[in-house]
């Protein structure tokens, strides 16, 4: 069986080498470079091709001018489509109605589950939320709308509690520090990526998200960002321990950069990074310049299509 599991990190490009101004210049990310050749993943990295992974700086924007957004960075992440240039713009943080049309029209989610595969987002959320969207008061996300728009569950607290999910915030302290849970799980980051991996293994298509790092570049600071990455990078020490690399591929990636330039609140215009792990990575990593091409290649490993084009960036 071959699967994929995609890891989701909100907000984060290849920014300048300033660490005044930029967590990716200084925080111990020794996992994670130890993929890159020993490279930080700041600007100059290149494509950077190593024994277990391969990492390739992508383009967020697409050929669309402006910066680009979470809503339709996130749809074409999920539907391998070009959405900035079917809708016109880079528009966010959730998807409007053209983007939410886009995604009517089949993501990933649906690639799997039409070929009789297990597909699912396996992120906790908690009860507050559920009910916000039940009531019509919180728009999803993009790659939320993808799961709901098919019936597949968003899944809860009780999923959480039982170990079929995962808090995005990985280790589960905000659910009981923030949130109020005292039941609820509770990790090391290195268990939390052990667990990503075990409850990914029940799918073919498992996608996890991480929103923190978007929140830290709008309104944190370098130490929030420092910290985030320095977690990040414990969580998946604990992912690659797990993860045996004849199973499939992992794609860690981002709809947009942000928290690599704290000096600037705003989204940037920068390419973000996405890394590949696993014996299949090439067949990934074919042609992958934009955050278009990265369905392409997960369809060619999950159901073996031998063509790139089978699937229009930009048209489809």
């Amino acid at each position: 069986m071959t699967r994929v599991l995609v890891i989701f990190i909100d907000g984060i490009g290849i920014g300048e080498d300033i660490p005044a101004r930029n967590p990716f210049s200084s925080a111990d990310m020794s996992t994670l470079t130890a993929l890159t050749n020993g490279k930080r993943w700041v600007q100059g990295i290149g494509r950077q091709d190593s024994a277990r992974a391969t990492f390739i700086p992508t383009d967020p924007r697409m050929g669309i001018p402006g910066r680009p957004q979470s809503g339709t960075g996130q749809a074409t992440i999920i539907s391998g489509k070009n959405v900035p240039a079917l809708v016109g713009e880079h528009y966010g943080p959730k998807p409007n109605l053209a983007t939410r049309e886009v995604l009517a029209k089949g993501t990933i989610f649906n690639d799997v589950v039409a070929r009789g595969k297990k597909a699912a987002l396996i992120s906790a959320y908690p009860p507050h939320l559920h009910q916000e969207i039940k009531r019509g008061k919180y728009l999803p996300s993009s790659y939320q709308q993808a799961v709901l728009q098919m019936g597949l569950p968003m899944f809860g607290v009780d999923d959480l509690r039982a170990g079929r999910a995962l808090s995005e915030d990985w280790t589960g302290e905000a659910w009981r520090r923030q949130m109020g849970f005292t039941d609820t799980p509770l990790y090391t980051p290195e268990e939390a990526g052990a667990r990503m991996v075990t409850i990914a293994r029940q799918y073919d298509f498992a996608f996890f998200s991480h929103w923190m790092s978007d929140v830290i570049g709008h309104r944190g600071t370098l130490e929030d960002g420092v910290k985030l990455l320095e977690l990040l990078n414990r969580v998946m020490r604990g992912v690659l321990n797990t993860w045996q690399d004849d199973e499939g591929v992992i794609v860690l990636t981002s709809d947009h950069g942000n928290m690599e330039n704290l000096a600037d609140r705003h989204h940037t215009e920068n390419d973000v990074p996405t890394l590949i792990v696993g014996n299949q990575r090439h067949t990934v990593a074919e042609g992958l310049t934009t955050l278009a091409d990265i369905v392409p290649g997960l369809r060619r490993v999950l159901f073996h299509e031998s063509k790139p084009s089978m699937i229009s960036p930009t048209l489809s």
